[in-house]
């Protein structure tokens, strides 16, 4: 058995061999790139799928806080797909990392969507706030005192619940401990940047999904930062919370196809998910 951990801060591997388009998949905090398996079969066996693998991922994330550029990490993933990712699906606090990215090249008179060859985006359970007065008191003491109950969310998505709840709890708080207060702030600073985010120069179509139960990136928000961009559309998938990938894998691949589909004038090949499945919720 393979007992190997890649401990490179950025990496990217092909999943498939599909002629186009190129669509690159990125984890959200101390998660990885294991977050897509149930979501990459689904998906037309035409597409290029790449995946990758961040600092804040669960092998590293006791070390990703001391990075002193998140966006210049993301950027070597994007730089790492050859000829660029058509298509970018960024979840959770890679969703953030993204937008960040994306807002300073531009502030700095670069085409960061033309750089990378990007031609949409599809952000998943993304955390904004479009002013800084939706951030209080309280929001601060919900999302540190409460943090380890993302975590915990991410474990039941992954094990499909096969765990006891105690072990889901002592499992969760031991993440949320290597991702530590630095790691947190890191996050947490992201999402109080959001509301200075110049939107409107993200121009390229995106597709931002919401879980209908999510607790953390509430659907709310992903309801906002659509209604904040030029070309965005936003749906809301019933029942699922942070994670619908896993959740809904089927519902999750199902949107992503007919978003890429008819965003890149592509015919939906074998291999995507039924959309008669689907009722999509703006």
């Amino acid at each position: 058995m393979n007992t190997h951990i890649d401990l490179r801060p950025v990496s990217v591997e092909q999943r498939t061999e599909g002629s186009g388009p190129r669509v690159l998949l990125l984890h959200g905090l101390a998660a990885a790139d294991s977050v897509w398996e149930r979501t990459l079969p689904l998906l037309p066996d035409t597409y290029q799928l790449w995946t990758a693998r961040l600092p804040w991922r669960t092998e590293t994330i006791a070390d990703w806080d001391a990075q002193p550029n998140l966006r210049g990490w993301l950027a070597q993933a994007l730089a790492a797909v050859p000829d660029g990712p058509e298509v970018v699906v960024a979840h959770s606090m890679a969703a953030n990392v993204l937008l960040d990215l994306l807002d300073q090249k531009q502030r700095g008179g670069v085409d960061a969507l033309r750089r990378f060859g990007i031609r949409a985006l599809v952000l998943v359970s993304p955390f904004y706030r479009s002013g800084a007065e939706e951030f209080d008191w309280s929001t601060i003491s919900y999302y540190l005192n409460d943090f380890h109950l993302i975590m915990e969310e991410g474990i039941r998505a992954h094990s499909g619940g096969r765990f006891p709840e105690d072990v889901q709890r002592a499992m969760a708080l031991r993440v949320r401990d290597r991702v530590g207060p630095y790691g947190w702030l890191r996050f947490f600073d992201l999402y109080l940047r959001t509301p200075a985010l110049d939107t409107g120069r993200v121009t390229v179509p995106t597709l931002v999904l919401a879980g209908e139960t999510d607790f953390a990136a509430r659907p709310e928000e992903g309801l906002a930062l659509a209604g904040a961009l030029p070309d965005a559309t936003a749906r809301v998938l019933p029942g699922c919370g942070h994670f619908p990938m896993l959740d809904a894998a089927e519902d999750f691949a199902a949107e992503l196809s007919s978003f890429v589909h008819s965003t890149l004038s592509l015919p939906l090949q074998r291999g995507a998910a039924p959309l008669d499945a689907l009722e999509p919720q703006r």
